[in-house]
């Protein structure tokens, strides 16, 4: 495995992010519709993956996004001075007070218990991101002139818009072209990509997106949705990974883009809301490397997880190129950020690689 990542003296920054950041609403251990009061967290896809890389990980980060000029913007802006991340590169857009020209996006999600499940209602409509287009940022100055050695983004943002199809194209081109690494999570939503072409749309986006990929983070359902492959032997539920049929499919994938250097997904089999089993797998060259298993697995907040695996790939491949290592910092982190609610990590670096050792829930005095 050769990612060409370049070095930290040549880049302000280690790692950005291009996408939405919402305002998370949370009724703790209630309800949504029937909730008094909410406790308020940022959160979004790509975001959390490089905020994990700044709060855990300790790398050098900004995110990439655009808010409407208003005191949520202002808000979600101090959430993300907060995490640590660099909030330069934000555009911000006048709005007209009610939301017509562009507003801010709100994301009530609730977190289950037992037999219930979490459940997410996405209020995102007519946001600053999803109306910004490729002009809107100087891509050329971020990735050509600052420097960034990897780019995260994924198929949320995609699905945003026409004009976001546009943007995390444009964006994807112009760090290819200054060397930076690039990678994507698929995340396949149905709902999104329905109001802009359906499955036909994701397919058309995600294909041409894919040409531009050094590591693709996706489970059976997004490479079956977004790319049009599939795992031959899994189950209509999907409980279980059928790893050999997965396999296949990757060194599939990876004939049709030989550009992809690493591809990886979670394990996740729901026992109940709170109750988990957690691991990941990781293809490099033909070959699949497995995290830890993390059986029964006590669950707080399920949400965020996946993306806090990828903080954890991510900085095992920047720093070790071992992927093996790699794929059990993401295992790790992701089963570490579902102990504690909101969409964000709130683990250190020594506490994954703690568990990554093996460490128990002793006590610490």
């Amino acid at each position: 495995m050769e990612l060409n990542i370049k070095s930290k003296d040549t880049c302000r920054y280690d790692a950005v992010s291009i996408g939405e950041v919402m305002l998370r609403l949370d009724p703790g251990e209630g309800r949504i519709r029937t909730a008094r009061s909410f406790r308020v967290w940022e959160g979004g896809g790509e975001y959390n993956v490089i905020r994990g890389l700044r709060k855990c990980f300790h790398m050098k980060t900004a995110v990439i996004t655009a808010f409407a000029q208003n005191e949520v913007g202002a808000l979600l802006d101090d959430f993300i001075c907060q995490g640590g991340v660099d909030t330069s590169l934000i555009k911000w857009m006048k709005t007209d007070g009610i939301g017509r020209v562009c507003r801010n996006g709100l994301n009530f999600t609730e977190r289950g218990f037992g037999i219930r499940g979490a459940v997410g209602c996405s209020d995102r409509a007519n946001t600053a991101i999803s109306k910004a287009k490729p002009e809107d940022f100087n891509f050329d100055y971020i990735f050509g002139e600052l420097g960034v050695r990897w780019l995260h983004t994924g198929g949320i943002y995609a699905a945003l818009s026409e004009q976001s199809c546009e943007t995390v194209l444009a964006a994807i081109r112009t760090a290819k072209k200054y060397g930076t690494v690039v990678s994507y999570d698929l995340n396949y939503r149905p709902s999104m990509w329905s109001a802009i072409g359906g499955k036909e749309k994701a397919q058309q986006v995600n294909s041409e997106i894919a040409n531009y990929v050094d590591v693709m983070i996706g489970n059976e359902e997004d490479f079956t949705a977004c790319l049009g492959f599939s795992v031959k032997g899994n189950d209509e539920q999907l409980k279980t990974l059928n790893l050999a049929g997965y396999k296949e499919m990757v060194n599939e994938v990876a004939k049709k883009y030989p550009n992809l250097k690493v591809v990886a997904t979670t394990l996740r089999e729901v026992k109940t809301a709170t109750i988990n089993d957690w691991s990941a797998i990781c293809w490099v060259d033909g070959t699949i490397y497995k995290a830890k298993d993390y059986k029964n697995l006590e669950i707080m907040d399920r949400v965020g997880g996946g993306d806090s695996f990828a903080s954890g790939l991510i900085y095992g491949l920047m720093t070790t190129q071992d992927p093996e290592l790699a794929v059990n910092y993401g295992a790790a982190h992701g089963a570490l950020a579902m102990t504690t609610p909101g969409d964000t990590t709130m683990a250190d670096c020594r506490e994954v690689e703690a568990i990554m050792q093996g460490a128990g829930a002793r006590v610490q005095r």
